[in-house]
C-alpha cells in the first residue's frame, strides 16, 4: 500500500460524520467489580465521507477520488474540521500552542504532537500529516521562524532545528494537520434517482497507523 498525499475534498468533507475510537477490554469480575484495560496507545478515527454529498457534481468527484485511489489500496489526507488545528477552531495557530518536548543540549528532531487536557489528565496525539507552512515554533517562549531556525517534515511530522535546543527549553509549535486514513470499502454504491431524493450513500473512511 501506498500513501498519496493528497487531500480530500475539504468541501466534501465538511459534512462528515466520524470522529475518534478506543477499544477498551472490560472484564466484569465476580465481586461486581471491573477490569479495564486498553490494547490501543492512541484512538483511531472514523468518518463517513458521503454525508458531505450535496449535489451529483460532488458524487463525481468523491468517484474520481474514489478511484485514484483504487479504492482501499491507498491512503489520503482528510481534513477533520472539528479537530485540525494545534488550538481550538476558531482560532490560529500560535507558536506556544502546544509543548512537544524541552531541550537537551544535544537533539535537535523531535516529533510534533497534540495534547489532549482535561482536569490533572492529558494525552499527547503524535500528529504526522501536517499542512505545509502552517507551523509556527517557539524554545523557551520565544518565537523562531521556519527556514531560519527550522524546518518541519510535513509528511512525518518530524521538527528539526538549527542547532540543539538548551538545557531545559520548553520546545512549543502551533499547526495545522489532516488525519492519514483510507476509504473503509471497495465498493460505491448508489442510484442517482435515490440521491436526488435525498438519499445518501455511505462511504466509510478509516484512520491508518502511519
Amino acid at each position: 500500500m501506498a500513501f498519496h498525499e493528497v487531500r480530500f475534498p475539504t468541501n466534501l468533507s465538511f459534512g462528515a460524520i466520524g470522529g475518534p475510537e478506543r477499544r477498551t477490554e472490560i472484564v466484569a469480575l465476580a465481586s461486581g467489580y471491573e477490569e479495564r484495560n486498553t490494547p490501543w496507545a492512541h484512538a483511531r478515527r472514523r468518518y463517513d465521507a458521503g454525508m458531505g454529498l450535496r449535489s451529483l457534481n460532488d458524487l463525481s468527484a468523491l468517484i474520481s477520488f474514489f478511484e485514484a485511489r483504487a479504492g482501499q489500496l491507498h491512503g489520503f489526507r482528510w481534513k477533520d474540521w472539528s479537530d485540525h488545528k494545534s488550538c481550538v477552531p476558531s482560532q490560529s495557530p500560535a507558536f506556544h500552542d502546544q509543548e512537544i518536548a524541552r531541550g537537551d543540549g544535544q537533539m535537535t528532531q523531535f516529533q510534533i504532537v497534540k495534547n489532549y487536557v482535561s482536569g490533572a489528565f492529558s494525552y499527547a496525539r503524535p500528529i504526522a500529516k501536517i499542512v505545509k507552512d502552517s507551523v509556527r515554533a517557539g524554545i523557551g517562549g520565544v518565537e523562531v521562524f521556519l527556514g531560519t531556525d527550522f524546518e518541519v517534515n510535513n509528511r512525518t511530522g518530524i521538527i528539526t532545528f538549527t542547532r540543539p535546543v538548551p538545557v531545559g527549553a520548553e520546545i512549543t509549535v502551533g499547526f495545522e494537520f489532516d488525519v492519514p486514513v483510507r476509504f473503509d470499502t471497495d465498493r460505491i454504491a448508489v442510484s442517482v434517482a435515490s440521491f436526488q431524493a435525498g438519499e445518501v450513500p455511505q462511504i466509510p473512511v478509516i484512520e491508518v497507523r502511519l
